[in-house]
């Protein structure tokens, strides 16, 4: 029983850290966004573009670390679904730029997909009973 105890926290911990840096990365948009923007591959935009940009991204980052955090803290199984539901959105999403508009196959989908399961795993591992 102990040992599942230490698995459940590892398991925990490894679910935590990127729950950080999302919300690290959301705060790094509403802070500094151009070197972000950079680091995603596309130009900063101004006036509205630029609040969109800003808005977008940092609440797509935050809400995305805050409601891992928050599946953590609560151990309710819809914080996690929330998360894996935008993973799994965006990783759609990123697949049809690249069959129907000509986009490159981005890198990432491969972390947001292992991560959507991992928190479909968490949903059933780390909450005991609703």
């Amino acid at each position: 029983m102990e040992k599942i105890n230490v698995m459940k926290r590892i398991f925990a911990a490894i679910i935590c850290i990127p729950a950080i840096l999302f919300i690290v990365t959301g705060l790094r948009w509403l802070v500094a966004p151009e070197p972000i923007a950079a680091e995603f591959g596309f130009a900063l935009a101004e006036g509205l573009g630029l609040s969109s940009q800003v808005g977008d991204m940092s609440g797509f980052f935050l809400f995305l670390g805050a409601s891992i955090l928050m599946g953590l803290v609560s151990q309710q199984r819809a914080w996690f679904y929330a998360g894996a539901l935008l993973l799994s959105f965006t990783a759609v999403g990123r697949t049809l730029a690249w069959l129907i508009h000509d986009a490159a196959l981005a890198s990432q989908i491969i972390p947001e997909v292992v991560l959507a399961v991992m928190l479909l795993i968490a949903s059933s591992v780390l909450v005991e009973d609703d």
